[in-house]
């Protein structure tokens, strides 16, 4: 298998009033690198694409990234290069990128140009950008690519804010990492939803279990399913019953708190995340075993919750 690390500049829309409802970012590069599991690189591919939605490029599109519009008039159309990339890109390959977004944007533009999704569900892929904070800092913090370059010592030899050039910059701070490690810490990608009960997505890791659920009509639903709330130790496989049943953190996320007999404290958490049909959602929950303290948190919150609610009514 190889790693394909890709990067895509994308032009948006002058103001709000002027955003296409179907397409906030219009892909206007590609770039990509290859590499073997050994850490080879195999090649390189970069193309620019002739922009239909948004052909006048944004002030900040155009100071970055540096192409001007004149180029892109001789970029090819975007079907054409995703095909092209996509057949360069091999038969076996999991995709790595800086951040989630480029992937969720890749398949939103292909969305717009009406392609059928090739990509498997669930699509699994390495987040560099998360896989750095986890190896060299805290896990939670999200530093830039440059950041990331000039904390390893690697040398600038390209200009930043093209699609090769951070890709290949992407790679270089993958090729940095224990990749013993990494393979373990694998993401999941999110635009495509599990339709059905058997293609929900459970994952387990080191240090966390991770729920995708199917599609439902709302929160409300969602909350009324099962396999959704469900408290399930991922270290032994117990069904452990809740010590805080699901309450809502003003309707962000919910949290629980449940207590294995053989590995302790499990916190629960989910997110509920739209899915741009008519008002559908999907949950993501994830099962942390946490320490006394950790617990106590959960406690005190859902106690603060409710004190909050309480003084709220008295007043009204």
């Amino acid at each position: 298998m190889n790693y394909i690390i890709f990067d895509l500049e994308w032009n948006q829309a002058g103001e709000k009033k002027a955003e296409h409802p179907d397409l906030t970012f219009e892909i206007i590069e590609i770039g990509a690198v290859k590499l073997s599991e050994d850490g080879k690189l195999l090649g390189e591919f970069q193309r620019l694409i002739r922009p239909v939605v948004y052909k006048e490029l944004f002030y900040r599109t155009r100071e970055v990234v540096g192409i001007s519009e004149e180029e892109l008039e001789q970029g090819e159309c975007f079907e054409d290069v995703f095909e092209e990339f996509l057949e360069w890109c091999g038969e076996e390959y999991c995709f790595c990128t800086w951040g989630a977004m480029d992937l969720t944007e890749l398949q939103k533009n292909m969305d717009y140009h009406k392609m059928e999704n090739p990509f498997p569900l669930p699509l699994y892929y390495y987040d560099v950008q998360k896989l750095y904070s986890l190896e060299f800092e805290d896990g939670k913090t999200r530093r830039s690519l440059e950041y990331a370059i000039e904390q390893l010592l690697i040398i600038k030899n390209q200009p930043f804010h093209r699609a090769l050039s951070d890709a290949y910059y992407t790679a270089m701070v993958f090729l940095a990492l224990d990749r013993a490690e990494v393979s373990k810490m694998v993401s999941v990608d999110y635009h495509q939803v599990p339709k059905t009960r058997k293609e929900e997505i459970y994952i387990v890791f080191d240090q966390y279990s991770k729920f995708v659920s199917r599609e439902f009509e709302s929160k409300e639903q969602a909350m009324e399913d099962k396999g959704v709330t469900s408290t399930v130790c991922y270290k032994c496989r117990r069904s452990i019953r809740r010590k805080v049943q699901w309450f809502s953190d003003y309707g962000r996320n919910y949290y629980s708190l449940s207590y294995c007999p053989v590995h302790g404290w499990l916190k629960g958490k989910i997110r509920m995340r739209k899915t741009g049909d008519q008002g559908h959602v999907f949950a993501i929950k994830t099962l942390k075993l946490v320490d006394e303290m950790e617990a106590k948190k959960v406690i005190d919150r859902k106690e603060e919750l409710q004190n909050r609610r309480r003084e709220r009514r008295n007043k009204e």
